[in-house]
């Protein structure tokens, strides 16, 4: 089991900035790869990005790519999502997760979420 605890969440204005941190402890050896996911009012909790822990390879979802960026410093255990151009829309709590197998495609740790409110 790996341990996920997030920060960085907070209030901004639309056009705005935040970089969410996750850091993990715990089994990060059997870790395959990170994600961030996020939940908003009313929606299903949907995919934003991931990153393969020893290989950088990323992906991003639509509403990701051009303003978000995941990264990790594997020295530190941590995960980073970038997050800039920031819209209303993107309200939610986001969550960070772990991927332990490089063949079944679900994340099987999660951490306990952290908010992200932007206004307008």
């Amino acid at each position: 089991q790996v341990q996920l605890v997030e920060s960085g969440g907070g209030l901004v204005q639309a056009g705005d900035s935040l970089r969410l941190s996750c850091a993990a402890s715990g089994r990060t050896f059997s870790t395959y790869a990170m994600g961030w996911f996020r939940q908003g009012p009313g929606k299903e909790r949907e995919f934003v990005a991931t990153i393969t822990w020893r290989d950088y390879r990323t992906n991003y979802a639509d509403s990701a790519k051009g303003r978000f960026t995941i990264s990790r410093d594997y020295a530190k255990n941590t995960v980073y999502l970038q997050m800039n151009s920031l819209k209303p829309e993107d309200t939610a709590v986001y969550y960070c997760a772990a991927r332990s197998s490089r063949v079944t495609e679900n994340y099987d740790s999660w951490g306990q979420g952290t908010q992200v409110t932007v206004s307008s």
